[in-house]
């Protein structure tokens, strides 16, 4: 060899890509479905991959298609090859051209918190625009089409990456005039028999609250059963009951005094912390650095935010 390396010889990449699909789906007539070719393509296609590497790489039957040892050696080399190449050439696409960001949040952060400041984010980055995805409950990675969350929780998945953004405190609050009818309140055990307000999808919070300071007698499961923080706030505004507040969604109500804490010394830190969350090959993805950059600075000014922990 001189000057430069001798070109490797590799099989054709049509016949790679009949191979792989028909192995991901162990049937030649999927594989021709998914590749929009006839059942005989990707036969012949398989065919001439196996005389090229001189091994058969699939067992034939009836009605279905087995992979031989050397097969099953294959399969996950050339998997994994296409994977890269996929995505290679999405990461160049996200740097030619304007990125959209689809991010899955929580409906009340997104009403009372992201949404105010997501304007901010094309004098950031006029490159990034993000497609929100709301919901009460946590996303799938595995089963949904989604970028990156912003989700509450603990770091459990090994195949994603977890940006902690900041922790939060729990405190009960309600509105001056369920305080003036049925307080005042000089302990937690108080609590019992007056209306809790708790959030289902968050239901742990009172207990979390409860136990930490070691309140006994006080059951939030008999109160009203809410489908989110919005409408447990919006209900302890109007005088309905007891609700558990928490950073970032109570500071309006606090401010004005639309909602009062009940017991200032006894925050709590909640046990479950704010994270960015995405599959862990896309973190380094150039929409994602930039929202991530752009999330911290937001994070950063937020007086009630701003030191990203408690404690």
């Amino acid at each position: 060899m001189t000057g430069f390396q001798q070109r490797r010889k590799l099989p054709p990449l049509n016949a790679l890509r009949a191979f792989e699909a028909a192995a991901r789906h162990l049937s030649f007539k999927d594989a021709a479905h998914e590749l929009s070719v006839s059942q005989s393509a990707i036969s012949h296609q398989v065919k001439s991959l196996e005389q090229s590497l001189n091994t058969h790489l699939f067992t034939r039957k009836t009605r279905a298609v087995e992979l031989t040892r050397k097969g099953k050696l294959l399969y996950p080399i050339v998997r994994n090859s296409f994977d890269s190449i996929a995505e290679g050439a999405q990461l160049i696409l996200e740097e030619a051209s304007v990125s959209v960001l689809t991010l899955h949040v929580y409906s009340t952060f997104t009403m009372r918190w992201l949404l105010p400041r997501l304007p901010r984010l094309q004098e950031f980055d006029s490159s990034i625009q993000v497609r929100l995805h709301t919901s009460q409950s946590d996303v799938n990675f595995a089963q949904e089409d989604i970028d990156a969350a912003i989700m509450v929780g603990q770091p459990v998945d090994s195949n994603l990456h977890y940006d902690h953004l900041f922790d939060c405190e729990l405190f009960p609050v309600c509105s001056p005039a369920f305080l003036e009818r049925h307080g005042p309140f000089e302990t937690p055990e108080q609590l019992a028999g007056h209306p809790i307000l708790q959030v289902y999808p968050s239901a742990g919070d009172w207990h979390v609250w409860l136990e930490g300071n070691n309140v006994r007698g006080v059951s939030p499961d008999s109160g009203l059963q809410l489908e989110s923080y919005d409408v447990a706030l919006s209900s302890a505004t109007q005088g309905i009951g007891i609700a558990l507040g928490q950073q970032p969604y109570i500071s309006d109500e606090i401010e004005t005094g639309a909602l009062i804490e009940i017991f200032p010394k006894l925050r709590l830190k909640n046990p479950n912390r704010w994270y960015l969350v995405c599959r862990s090959e896309k973190r380094d993805s150039p929409k994602l650095t930039a929202f991530r950059r752009w999330l911290f600075s937001q994070i950063e000014v937020d007086d009630q935010l701003s030191t990203r922990s408690i404690g």
